[in-house]
């Protein structure tokens, strides 16, 4: 097939890498650069890097809802355009331009999580199973047809961060699969059923900060869902520190939530729960198991964290 790929952050090179391997990837769109590091020069997404090594010709418009960019677009006359964490919303030209339209690879079980954090939201809302879903891209927000589905399981010590390179090497192989079905005549898509429906919210800074007077199961649950990013964070002798990982401990009745309880860093919570932290980040740190931690940041019982 001649395909057009429209990606931008590191989830979607797999999937880049896959479909290279396998059909003409004619073009790349992907957000344009953007400034980082200290001096602020303008970087290559992961994406566009990518294709720049593999000699694949890369597009970044700002928009795609100019005439000119959709005669481009057009032109290219493409049977497929994958689409996966792209960034932009595909107006009705573009999505009608590919022989076959535009498809999909949504970090869901479709259509739970539709929106724009569904593998931080399936780990922080206590979910027990997430996967990937490719489906015919519409208007509506991820409300297409769906085409394959893959659950993989979510346990009390997944975070977003090993949850993310799950579900991008399972989009690749999914993708890679929907194509050689289409290919064949074998693949049929399937409507979104009405009910089930979520959606994944955009992570809010607010969001980010430990309420020690929460429960440690939830407490757990959004600690790993934010981890590695943002990091949910603390409080601790006046420091911030993110919380990167961390484990259910049992804790001490009528203990105030946020009290440090042991010389290991055992955390107070609600109705007598606890956390014990197992990775942590200090600011302007690198990220340290707790033994590490804990021999660079002095903390006592009694010290409190919040």
């Amino acid at each position: 097939m001649r395909v057009v790929f429209m990606g931008t952050p590191d989830f979607s090179v797999p999937i880049l890498e896959a479909l290279a391997e396998r059909h003409e990837v004619i073009c790349v769109y992907c957000q344009p650069p953007r400034p980082a590091g200290r001096g602020q020069k303008e970087r290559p997404s992961p994406v566009h890097a990518r294709a720049d090594a593999l000699g694949i010709p890369v597009r970044t418009p700002k928009s795609l809802r100019g005439e000119a960019e959709q005669a481009e677009f057009d032109d290219l006359d493409a049977d497929v355009a994958v689409v996966a964490a792209y960034g932009l919303i595909l107006p009705e030209p573009i999505l009608e331009a590919p022989k076959l339209g535009c498809l999909n690879v949504h970090a869901s079980l479709l259509p739970r999580w539709r929106g724009a954090a569904p593998i931080q939201r399936a780990i922080m809302e206590g979910d027990t199973e997430t996967g990937v879903t490719i489906m015919e891209m519409e208007a509506g927000l991820d409300t297409g047809p769906m085409l394959l589905k893959r659950a993989v399981p979510i346990t009390d010590r997944t975070t977003a961060g090993a949850l993310h390179d799950t579900l991008s090497a399972l989009g690749a192989d999914l993708m890679a699969e929907a194509l050689d079905g289409i290919l064949a005549g074998e693949l049929e898509a399937e409507e979104q059923p009405e009910e089930g429906v979520t959606y994944a919210a955009k992570i809010s800074k607010a969001e980010a900060r430990i309420d020690f007077a929460h429960r440690a199961p939830w407490i757990m649950r959004q600690v790993h869902g934010l981890s590695p990013f943002p990091g949910a964070w603390c409080e601790i002798n006046g420091e911030r520190v993110k919380v990167l990982a961390c484990e259910a401990a049992e804790g001490r009745e009528g203990a105030k939530p946020g009290t440090v309880l042991d010389d290991d860093l055992l955390i107070a919570c609600a109705d007598g729960t606890a956390i014990r932290p197992t990775r942590l980040q200090r600011a302007g740190k690198g990220a340290a198991d707790r033994d590490a931690f804990l021999r660079g940041f002095r903390v006592v019982p009694g010290d409190v964290a919040g």
